[in-house]
């Protein structure tokens, strides 16, 4: 069975949610998923999933939010080759941070781009200000994404 990991960067628990929502979509493709809340890069490169989500919300200026800031770090600096890891990109922020917004995840998606790794669709961006509860957007964004990109394997 493919491993899906989601890699959840938050600060009050929204991308939390969003992971804990969207993870029965996958299971119900055909994947083992797992939701890494305190995520390392060895996660990620140590044992290397099938495929890769990452739930991130933007706090401050466009910062990552702390449980996920070692993580970043750590991909900034060793900055491993990447290539070939499969990934998707739900990014959490608020538009009346203007420049910022979702500058957390705009900014995880560049760097893993840069890596070699490859994101399968767009990435969607949840508007605080559009959307109080973010799985009303991730929730179909989900299931669109699994369609569209192919990735059901059940």
């Amino acid at each position: 069975m493919p491993m899906l990991k989601i890699f959840v960067g938050t600060m009050y628990g929204g991308a939390l949610d969003v992971a804990e929502q969207v993870a029965p979509l996958f299971e119900a493709a055909g994947y083992e998923t797992a939701l890494l809340e305190q995520p390392t890069l060895d996660d990620l490169t140590e044992e290397r999933p099938d495929l890769a989500l990452f739930c991130v919300s933007t706090t401050g200026s466009g910062d990552f939010p702390g449980n996920f800031v070692p993580f970043a770090r750590e991909l900034d600096e060793r900055s491993p080759s990447l290539v070939g890891l499969r990934y998707g990109v739900i990014a959490l922020g608020d538009s009346s941070y203007g420049d910022t917004f979702c500058g957390a995840g705009r900014r995880l998606d560049e760097m893993l781009e840069g890596l070699g790794a490859l994101r399968l669709g767009e990435r969607l961006e949840v508007d605080a200000m559009e959307t109080f509860m973010a799985d009303d957007a991730a929730l179909p964004w989900a299931e669109e994404w699994i369609e569209t990109q192919q990735l059901k394997v059940a």
